[in-house]
C-alpha cells in the first residue's frame, strides 16, 4: 500500500455519512461476517482434531524453520491430526506441504494480504477457506484447533499466540498445549516477559506454564502427544 492509498483511507474514516448510508453499510458488513462465520463452522465442524501452526510468511522454502515446519507438519499428520494454516505462503506452505505429504487433512484459512495472494498448492481445495475479517478467521484458528505450534514470525504471528494465550489464562478456553519453536528467536521476547512483565507483576509466574519452548520436531510433536494420551483424544484416524 503506497502513501496516496494509507492517505485515502484515513480521509474515508472522516468522511461524514448520513444515517441510510451508516445503516445500509452496517447491515451489508455484518451480513458478510456472518455468511464468514456459518461457512466456516459447516467446514471446520466436520475436521476433528487439529493443530494450528503460526508462523511467518516471509520464509523461504529450504531455510532451517521451513524444513523444521514441514517435519513437524508431517509428524503430527501421521498421529492422526489435521493441520490449520493461514494458507499463505512461507511457514504456512511448510505446515500444508508436511499434512499433505503424510496425506492427512491440509486446512488454508486464507486472507488477502500483500504478502499473502491466494491459498498454497498443498491446501485441500475442499479445505480452502477465504476471510474478509481478521477476527472471524482467528475464531476458526482458535475454536477448533486442540494444540497450537508457533513458529518464528511477525506481528501477525505475536498476535495469534498472545490471543492463544490470553483465552487459555483468562480460562475462555480449554488449556491446550502452546509449542514456541526455536529458543534463539524467541529467548529475547521471554526474557522481556519475565523481566518486564513478571516484574511489573502484570503477570504470575505460573503463566510461563501455559507453553513449553523447544527446538526440535520430534521435542514439539512430544508435547502434543503427551497432552491428547492424558486426556485420552481420539485423533483423526
Amino acid at each position: 500500500m503506497n502513501e496516496s492509498d494509507e492517505e485515502q483511507l484515513i480521509a474515508k474514516s472522516f468522511k461524514q455519512k448520513n444515517w441510510n448510508e451508516i445503516k445500509t453499510r452496517n447491515s451489508w458488513m455484518l451480513f458478510k461476517i456472518m455468511a464468514e462465520f456459518t461457512n466456516g463452522f459447516e467446514t471446520m465442524t466436520k475436521i476433528g482434531p487439529c493443530v494450528s501452526i503460526f508462523g511467518s510468511a516471509r520464509l523461504e522454502a529450504g531455510t532451517e524453520y521451513y524444513k523444521l515446519t514441514e517435519e513437524i507438519s508431517y509428524k503430527l499428520t501421521k498421529l492422526g491430526f489435521g493441520i490449520i494454516t493461514g494458507g499463505g505462503p512461507g511457514v504456512m506452505e511448510a505446515g500444508n506441504k508436511g499434512a499433505k505429504a503424510a496425506g492427512g487433512k491440509s486446512i488454508g484459512l486464507n486472507i488477502e494480504l500483500p504478502l499473502e495472494t491466494g491459498s498454497n498448492p498443498y491446501v485441500d481445495h475442499k479445505l480452502s477457506m477465504n476471510f474478509n475479517y481478521f477476527f472471524v478467521r482467528k475464531v476458526m484458528f482458535l475454536k477448533y484447533s486442540q494444540g497450537f505450534i508457533v513458529m518464528p514470525g511477525g506481528f501477525g504471528t505475536m498476535d495469534e499466540l498472545f490471543e492463544a494465550l490470553t483465552l487459555i489464562q483468562t480460562k475462555k478456553t480449554g488449556r491446550f498445549p502452546i509449542i514456541l519453536v526455536g529458543k534463539k528467536y524467541w529467548g529475547g521476547l521471554l526474557d522481556w516477559l519475565r523481566n518486564s512483565m513478571l516484574q511489573e507483576n502484570f503477570i504470575k509466574e505460573e503463566d510461563f506454564n501455559l507453553f513449553r519452548l523447544v527446538d526440535v520436531a520430534d521435542e514439539a510433536v512430544g508435547h502434543i502427544r503427551a497432552f491428547y494420551d492424558k486426556y485420552s483424544i481420539k485423533q483423526n484416524f
